[in-house]
């Protein structure tokens, strides 16, 4: 598999313009995560700070479809996030990360990807995930994609933190690339650990995790130009709640790199 064009694929923008002409932009993944009885179904995936953020009842997702003659076109469409004051996404207790069931059309479940592929607890340990290591990134920085088509901007960098398992003990890590409003909730993933184990199907190219914040120096709040990624392994557990959902009291500590668009973030910095 092309892991790269596949989470290309699956990678949406989400955005909310308020009547007062606001605009908040965040980048989600999708994940076929069917029903415990078996039936399908399609979870968008991104940081709970880009959904917190948007304060009306209704956003957009960035569709793209593919045109007869070989072109693309983008086509956001109405994405429904509220019932009056309440959430419709499910967040982690004490990460970044929030789920949600939604409708996709047919070419968007299909290119959703299993969720097979994001990283468990083991996987970093397995695969000798270590600083240095080179990871992707996809999303709309500043509300911006690659093309007309509504595509993500790829960007990648290397691991720039030790260490970074187990997740329970380290649920975030650092990679070297910068993060801009708008790049929160995308997809970092690997694509060469199969190298590293070769012979072995069951550790190929996998999704590591998403973007939740950027690092800040704790005076000026210059960027450092180094993003935090969320471990996936809570991406799992946030899906997971989908079927066994658990209030939450009180958002987590850490509010991040940006979803709001229009203005510079104001993220925590990581104290290490």
């Amino acid at each position: 598999m092309d892991l790269t064009v596949e989470l290309i694929n699956a990678t949406v923008q989400i955005e909310q313009v308020r009547a007062d002409g606001e605009r908040t932009t965040g980048t989600g993944f999708l994940i076929r995560a069917p029903k415990p009885d078996g039936t399908p179904r399609v979870v968008l995936v991104t940081a709970a700070h880009v959904l917190t953020e948007m304060t009306d009842p209704q956003a957009s997702i960035g569709w793209r479809f593919a045109d007869a003659g070989g072109g693309w076109r983008f086509a956001p469409a109405p994405l429904k996030i509220r019932d009056g004051s309440l959430p419709l996404w499910t967040r982690h207790p004490i990460r970044d990360v929030a789920a949600m069931e939604i409708k996709a059309p047919p070419e968007f479940a299909k290119a959703a990807i299993p969720l097979a592929w994001l990283a468990a607890e083991t996987t970093f340990e397995d695969t000798q995930v270590g600083p240095g290591e080179e990871m992707m990134g996809l999303g709309f920085p500043r509300g911006l994609s690659s093309n007309m088509a509504g595509f993500p901007i790829l960007r990648y960098g290397r691991v720039a933190s030790y260490p970074v398992s187990p997740s329970a003990a380290f649920p975030t890590f650092l990679v070297d690339f910068t993060v801009f409003p708008g790049n929160s909730g995308g997809p970092v993933f690997m694509v060469d650990a199969a190298r590293r184990a070769e012979g072995d199907a069951t550790r190929g190219p996998f999704v590591a995790g998403l973007v939740t914040s950027m690092v800040t120096h704790d005076q000026n709040r210059e960027s450092l130009e180094i993003g935090v990624v969320t471990h996936a392994s809570y991406i799992r557990e946030t899906v997971a709640m989908l079927d066994q959902p658990v209030p939450v009291a009180a958002p987590p500590p850490t509010v991040t790199a940006g979803a709001p668009s229009r203005s510079p973030p104001s993220p925590q910095p990581v104290r290490r």
